[in-house]
């Protein structure tokens, strides 16, 4: 039975993954030459890997830095 596509989501394998696939393993290991043709595919080490974090952007304060302590006091009347 299928999913149906409103139950789908969208780029559901683009977010990391803990486990890589065989030829994976492989094409990272050959990236960092540690990969020999003569070697056995079979009992590949674990691989690290390596996810990326995307951070929120800083919004800028567009106030000066004095200005802030006026609107305590503003703050504190209105109470």
């Amino acid at each position: 039975m299928t999913i149906d596509k409103s139950l789908k989501r969208k780029g559901r394998l683009a977010r990391t993954r803990n486990v890589l696939q065989r030829h994976e393993r492989i094409q990272q290991m050959q990236a960092d030459d540690r990969w020999s043709d003569t070697q056995s595919p079979f009992g590949l080490p674990k691989l690290r890997i390596v996810k990326l974090v995307v951070g929120k952007k800083k919004k800028k304060k567009a106030a000066e830095p004095g200005a802030g302590k006026d609107d305590k006091k503003k703050a504190a009347k209105k109470k």
